[in-house]
């Protein structure tokens, strides 16, 4: 007969066991801490556009994603994208889980130097967007107005850019995403845009470049926007000097606004290159990275 000591110990031997083995499914099953911000860096800025090397280069500097470009434009009808190509575009999504580095959005970079409004060819442009955003499960594109859209300068074009928008919004909304569009207004008059458009699946793409360089404060125009209204921030100012420098832009600041609006999404980092080293991505890329991690990962 078993003495009750023996049985005891077995009790506890079969606990400690159990409580390991919980413990090792629940380390291997939980994600990591959800980051309320998350630091991204732009594909084609660091030199790396549509190709898989831009996975390894933003985990080399510590970037939790890259914002992946469509491609080239110039005359064609739609992008010059590897995305719509089944094969190729799991070799992206294979590099991204084997590096570990997401990708916060979709851009559309060609509409820098295209018109939105004017251009004939946005219905497929917009339908293959939508399609990468799908097939890739990525919530967010990136649509920048740019010079040939920007309402400042040509707001004659306002009727037909927000009429396009409606329908992008109601393409994007078919997948549960979001366009976050980049112009050239302030919060106010983006805001206004925005109602105006009407649609949840249209946002503020918020740059901190277009506020400096128009002597807007970019803490009033994030309240301006609020939660509501911002899909993503390009979080970098023009090239000059490195984010930690830049006497412009004050980042805790910034911090503890979208704090307070409660917001939480991607910090992008597309310039902020300081000038006296403006080739060399590594380091430009690596220290802006870092500074905004800093500030709001900590």
């Amino acid at each position: 007969m078993k003495s009750p000591y023996f049985k005891r110990n077995i009790i506890i031997l079969l606990f400690v066991a159990l409580c390991s083995t919980f413990n090792s499914c629940a380390t291997a099953q939980s994600p990591n801490k959800k980051q309320q911000y998350k630091v991204a860096v732009c594909d084609w800025m660091i030199l790396k556009r549509q190709k898989l090397g831009a996975f390894g280069l933003a985990g080399e500097i510590k970037a939790d994603g890259i914002e992946l470009d469509m491609g080239g434009l110039g005359s064609r009808p739609t992008f010059d994208s590897k995305l719509g190509d089944p094969i190729e575009r799991q070799k992206f999504l294979d590099k991204s889980k084997e590096t570990g580095v997401g990708i916060s959005s979709i851009a559309m970079s060609g509409f820098y130097a295209q018109s939105f409004a004017k251009r004939e060819t946005i219905v497929p442009m917009i339908e293959d967007c939508v399609k990468a955003m799908k097939d890739m499960k990525v919530k967010v594109a990136y649509l920048p107005l740019g010079t040939e859209s920007d309402l400042v300068k040509n707001p004659e074009l306002r009727p037909i850019i927000v009429e396009r928008l409606k329908w992008a919004g109601k393409q994007v909304g078919k997948i549960g995403g979001v366009i976050a569009i980049e112009t050239s207004l302030n919060a106010t008059e983006e805001k206004k845009l925005l109602e105006e458009i009407d649609s949840k699946y249209i946002k503020s793409s918020f740059n901190f470049a277009n506020a400096v360089d128009n002597g807007r404060d970019i803490v009033a125009e994030l309240k301006i926007l609020g939660k509501k209204h911002l899909g993503q921030i390009h979080a970098s100012n023009t090239d000059k000097v490195w984010l930690e420098n830049d006497t412009a832009i004050d980042m805790p600041k910034i911090k503890q606004t979208l704090d307070e609006i409660k917001w939480s999404g991607w910090l992008i980092v597309e310039r902020s290159r300081d000038v006296t080293q403006v080739h060399n991505v590594k380091a430009n890329y690596g220290a802006n990275v870092a500074y905004l991690k800093k500030i709001f990962q900590n």
